[in-house]
C-alpha cells in the first residue's frame, strides 16, 4: 500500500511534469508565431539572426523548426507616447497567390512613402539593385495593402529596428506570396552591420538549417541604429534624414514587454496611415 507520503510525492512530481509540459509546449509555439528578428548563439559568442517572415503557419509540427529560438528582448520603457492617433480606416485583407508580374523600370528611381501617427518616413528604393521587392511594394501598396496597419516590433537591445509590413499587426501576416532574397551583397552591408537607415527584408532563413531562403513577403524592417547582422535580408532602400528623426523619435519612446507571442511592440502608437510608391 502506497503511503501518504509517497502519494503526497507522487502527486508533486506528477503535477511538476504537467508544468514542464506546458512550458514545453509554449516555447514551442511562441517559436513558430514570433517575429523574430535576431538569435544570440552564446556557445561560442556569434550572432545569428532570423528574421521571420511571419505568415500564419498550418501545420505547427513541421514547421517548428522555422527559425531561431532565441530572441533578445526589448527592454520594457513607459515612455510617453510621442505620436498622434491613427486615421479613421480599417486594414486590407487581401492575399494573392504568386508574386505580382515585374512592371516597375528598372532604371527609375523610386521612393516610397510611410505617413504614419509619428510622421512621414521616406524611402529611397533600390531598384535597380532588389526589383523584385521593390515591384511587390510597388503593387502592394497601390492595393492599399498597407494603409492602417501597425508596426508591430521595436527592439532596442543587440539590434536596434522597427518591424513593419503585416496588416495582421501579430507578426504572422503576409500577402500570399513570397519573394526571392536580393541584394545580400550591397556595398553598404560591412562587417556584419546593417547600418542605421537601412530597409531590409524580413524573411523565414534560419542560418543553422541554411534554409527558409527566397521566404520574403510584405514585412520588414527599418535600422535606426547600427545593427550586428549577417547579410540575410535583402537591403532595398535607405530611410531620409528627416524619417531617420522619426525613427528615433519612436526608438526614444522604448517598446513593451514581450506578449504571449513573443513580440516587443513600441510604446509609440506606429501605425502607418497611408503607404506609396512613387517613380520619380
Amino acid at each position: 500500500m502506497v503511503s501518504q507520503e509517497q502519494r503526497r510525492r507522487q502527486l508533486a512530481r506528477e503535477k511538476y511534469l504537467r508544468q514542464q509540459q506546458r512550458r514545453t509546449d509554449a516555447r514551442r509555439k511562441a517559436r513558430i508565431r514570433n517575429s523574430v528578428i535576431a538569435s544570440v548563439l552564446g556557445v561560442v559568442v556569434v550572432l545569428s539572426v532570423s528574421v521571420y517572415l511571419t505568415k500564419p503557419f498550418e501545420d505547427d509540427g513541421k514547421k517548428e523548426n522555422a527559425g531561431a529560438d532565441v530572441t533578445p528582448s526589448a527592454s520594457p520603457s513607459k515612455a510617453p507616447d510621442p505620436c498622434e492617433k491613427p486615421a479613421p480606416g480599417k486594414v486590407k485583407s487581401e492575399t494573392w497567390k504568386k508574386e505580382p508580374a515585374m512592371t516597375i523600370d528598372k532604371s527609375a528611381t523610386y521612393t516610397m512613402k510611410l505617413d504614419t501617427t509619428c510622421g512621414e518616413i521616406d524611402i529611397a528604393l533600390k531598384a535597380s539593385a532588389a526589383p523584385h521587392t521593390v515591384n511587390s511594394f510597388n503593387f502592394l501598396l497601390g492595393k492599399g495593402y498597407l494603409d492602417h496597419s501597425k508596426c508591430h516590433r521595436l527592439t532596442n537591445q543587440g539590434i536596434y529596428v522597427l518591424q513593419c509590413g503585416d496588416p495582421q499587426g501579430t507578426g504572422m501576416g503576409g500577402p500570399g506570396y513570397t519573394i526571392p532574397d536580393e541584394n545580400l551583397k550591397d556595398k553598404s552591408l560591412r562587417g556584419g552591420v546593417y547600418p542605421a537607415g537601412t530597409v531590409a527584408m524580413a524573411n523565414q532563413y534560419n542560418a543553422q538549417t541554411k534554409q527558409g531562403r527566397d521566404s520574403g513577403g510584405s514585412q520588414f524592417f527599418l535600422v535606426y541604429k547600427d545593427s550586428q547582422l549577417p547579410p540575410d535580408y535583402t537591403p532595398f532602400g535607405t530611410v531620409s534624414e528627416a524619417g531617420m528623426k522619426v525613427l528615433k523619435k519612436i526608438a526614444a519612446a522604448g517598446a513593451q514587454a514581450p506578449d504571449q507571442t513573443g513580440n516587443t511592440a513600441p510604446n509609440a502608437t506606429v501605425v502607418i496611415n497611408k503607404a506609396t510608391v512613387a517613380k520619380s
